[in-house]
């Protein structure tokens, strides 16, 4: 599978299922948080993000936060979700997923990375050797380096099989 190309993508974290994850033999989560969980430093989860964790784990599913900001932002959201977590990961870099997945007790290969950047989540994710899930931001960020980043991930997408434009609002 190509570098830019995620293993799966959705629209919301909320979409995706307990099937699709026995099904790409999947056992733990490794989470982003900033447009993954929440909007960008929001400080509480999304619509639903809630209910979608306590299913996962009700079904099995180990859960982590994997997040490059600092520790302070990391532990408190983490607290919230009651969700072990490591924060300074220094995505695209593989290294914090690699921690994450030693933590939590799991071979990279049973882990699946959740994030909403291509060239810091998936990146990260495919160099650590783990699946990857590619989500739509929860909210377009407004700084200028993510506008130019967003609008070299979306030429990047629209070459994905199952990439749907979102209507503007």
């Amino acid at each position: 599978m190509p570098l830019f190309y995620p293993h799966l993508y959705k629209n919301s974290i909320c979409d995706l299922t307990v099937q699709e994850l026995r099904g790409l033999g999947v056992a733990c989560l490794i989470l982003d948080v900033d447009n993954t969980l929440q909007e960008h430093h929001a400080g509480t989860p999304a619509e639903g993000v809630s209910r979608w964790l306590k299913e996962m784990k009700d079904e099995g599913f180990s859960l982590c936060i994997a997040s490059n900001s600092k520790d302070h932002r990391v532990s408190a959201f983490a607290k919230k979700v009651d969700l072990p977590y490591e924060s300074l990961c220094c995505k695209p870099f593989p290294f914090g997923l690699r921690r994450s997945a030693k933590k939590m007790g799991f071979d990279r290969r049973q882990c699946l990375m959740v994030g909403d950047q291509i060239f810091t989540d998936l990146i990260a994710a495919k160099t650590a050797g783990m699946k990857m899930l590619l989500l739509r931001p929860i909210k377009p960020e407004e700084g200028r380096s993510f506008r130019i980043r967003r609008w070299l991930e979306k030429k990047i997408m629209k070459k994905y099989p199952a990439y749907i434009e979102r209507k503007k609002k």
